[in-house]
């Protein structure tokens, strides 16, 4: 088995999921967030203050291109499938889950975050817009749409488990 991307809007559970996950099926498991940190040695604040989202979405792209050829799960950050070169960079090096949760679900868990530039800057309604415009890439992107809503972490992981083991029963 190839890598496993989770895709989804902030806040839709892709680290708690992917670190479940990781457990559940005995691979190792990546923040690209974290990842992109631990590279860069400054937060994602700082990076976007310092040299701006452009920027980012650049290293987050060379991240894809150039992280580690293993089998992992990898939890991505939650703008990575707005561009194209992304979306098709993951569906051809592993399958992709798009974790498709509730606004409101994402907001509750979002909107006092400090370390998210975009909802410090952004109302609710600015938000909703944003996760509005990003769900058609985050389609686009997936292989398979989870939905999450009234889901615990377990039902997901295992969802996800059944659908990694169900594909690679097929190769």
């Amino acid at each position: 088995m190839r890598k496993i991307y989770l895709v989804g809007f902030m806040g839709c559970g892709k680290s708690a999921i992917g670190r479940r996950l990781s457990y559940f099926l005995r691979m190792p498991y990546y923040d690209m967030d974290h990842e992109i940190v631990r590279q860069q040695g400054m937060s994602i604040p700082e990076i976007f203050e310092k040299y701006g989202e452009v920027h980012f979405r650049a290293l987050e792209t060379e991240f894809l291109r150039n992280f580690r050829d293993e089998a992992c799960i990898i939890s991505t950050g939650g703008g990575v499938a707005i561009n194209e070169e992304n979306r098709k960079i993951m569906r051809h090096t592993g399958l992709v889950f798009f974790l498709d949760a509730t606004f409101e679900d994402i907001y509750i868990r979002i909107k006092n975050d400090k370390n998210r530039p975009i909802v410090q800057r952004s109302t609710k309604q600015e938000l909703e817009q944003l996760y509005q415009t990003r769900r058609k890439f985050y389609r686009a992107a997936g292989h398979i749409r989870v939905l999450t809503e009234g889901r615990t972490l377990r039902q997901i992981v295992e969802y996800i488990a059944f659908q990694v083991n169900r594909l690679k029963g097929e190769q």
